[in-house]
């Protein structure tokens, strides 16, 4: 498949200018080792099947020789030996020169209690997630985020035409590049191999704990149930209880979320706690996603047909897409994703959060006036309750929608923006 451009090959090019290593994570299928190649010199592949035992092997005994080629030097799937990070960090410091190494992981080694803390000032870290519409050519670029934030966003464009169908079998296909010169009943078959993969053996290769592929699975259509809410892990264990008949305990069913959360596949969102000039309590729990939508509607055994028979649920679904995106874009320009939700009921479904002060709200609709004005009355009441005097006003106010023949400005100043016109 020719290589197609993501949002964060400009993360990976900028961090090796400037530091010795970086470290690229995410979920299995994503694209790290392929958009990793495109900045090597020369490549380890850790789980080479050829090579593999020999690779562990040297990896113990002589891990420096596995490090030697020309850099930038690649070590895919380094969490299988993870004594090359101690070794790759002790090389960046003794050369002294930045763009030394990548190294990519699709899980969080089992002990990283001193691993992640000896990177520092060595290793930059880029996170990777399935693709953004943006990424997979389902979007026209013509709103971006960093716009919207600079203020120079047009105030009328057009979107790419779509319609709540095509919508619907996006949120099922997701974001995997494998997906996407398939057929729309090839391509929907990726997030169920997934599942797979996660619940026979990677859930237990995580950490070297055998788990139960069948509660996994139980648990999966739980967290997909789910999706968008802030449930705590009681509500999730009685939701499982009621739904799948389990008798696991909630210590055990937090273990199985710690190590989803190990493997990139769940990727909750947390709370943004700005100065609010009234004394309403902010919620602080986090919001429950996916890392792509496929997952829960690939765990739900549920087709774009399902999701346009229940609109409901398709609108929690099409939110995580809209998450994923957004923490794609966000990411990109040294921000994060988060979510609001106060003792009066009043939220508003993501934040982003720039590292310069820079913040806009966002609401995430399907479409129509009815709930497209419940959004913007959301954000503005949002907006109002603020105090600038502590900090920055709002860059934008946003509802991004499923659907729409053009994104514009209201006149209240509050965008609207179809998904499928939105870049970073």
């Amino acid at each position: 498949m020719e290589y197609k451009n993501r949002v964060a090959d400009t993360q990976i090019k900028e961090q090796l200018s400037c530091m010795g290593a970086v470290l690229i994570e995410g979920t299995k299928w994503c694209g790290k080792t392929t958009s990793a190649e495109q900045h090597a010199g020369s490549i380890l592949y850790m789980n080479d099947p050829e090579q593999e035992a020999f690779n562990l092997q040297m990896a113990d005994s002589q891990p420096s020789f596995l490090l030697e080629g020309d850099t930038p030097r690649l070590v895919d799937e380094w969490q299988m030996a993870p004594k090359l990070w101690d070794v790759a960090r002790f090389i960046v410091d003794r050369r002294k020169q930045v763009g030394q190494f990548i190294f990519t992981g699709s899980a969080v080694p089992a002990d990283t209690s001193n691993i992640y803390h000896s990177g520092a000032g060595r290793f930059a870290w880029v996170k990777m997630r399935p693709m953004s519409l943006w990424e997979s050519g389902d979007s026209n670029g013509a709103i971006s985020i960093k716009a919207l934030f600079d203020g120079s966003a047009p105030d009328v464009c057009h979107s790419i035409p779509t319609d709540l169908q095509r919508i619907a079998y996006l949120v099922c296909r997701g974001g995997w590049p494998g997906a996407l010169k398939l057929s729309e009943k090839l391509a929907r078959k990726i997030p169920y191999n997934y599942i797979d993969a996660v619940c026979n053996t990677d859930i237990s290769k995580v950490d070297g704990i055998k788990r139960d592929a069948s509660f996994t699975r139980r648990l999966l259509r739980s967290y997909a149930r789910n999706q968008g809410t802030q449930v705590s892990i009681s509500a999730i264990y009685q939701d499982l209880v009621e739904n799948e008949g389990t008798s696991l305990s909630e210590d055990t069913i937090a273990s199985y979320i710690n190590a989803l959360k190990k493997i990139f596949l769940i990727e909750d969102v947390a709370s943004w706690n700005p100065n609010i000039r009234s004394k309403t309590a902010i919620r602080s729990s986090d919001t429950r996603y996916f890392v792509d939508p496929s997952i829960a509607t690939a765990s739900l055994g549920l087709g774009p047909n399902d999701l346009m028979g229940d609109l409901k649920t398709f609108g929690f679904l099409f939110e995580t897409m809209c998450i994923r995106d957004l923490k794609v874009f966000a990411e990109a320009l040294n921000g994060n994703v988060y979510h609001y939700r106060d003792k009066t009921g009043l939220e508003t479904d993501a934040v982003i959060h720039l590292d310069n002060g820079q913040y806009g709200l966002i609401e995430i609709k399907i479409g129509g006036e009815t709930l497209i004005n419940e959004g913007a009355k959301n954000l503005l009441s949002l907006a109002s309750k603020i105090d600038t005097t502590k900090m920055k006003k709002p860059s934008f106010l946003m509802v991004l929608t499923a659907i729409g023949d053009y994104a514009l400005k209201r006149p209240d100043g509050v965008m609207v923006v179809p998904v499928s016109c939105l870049k970073d």
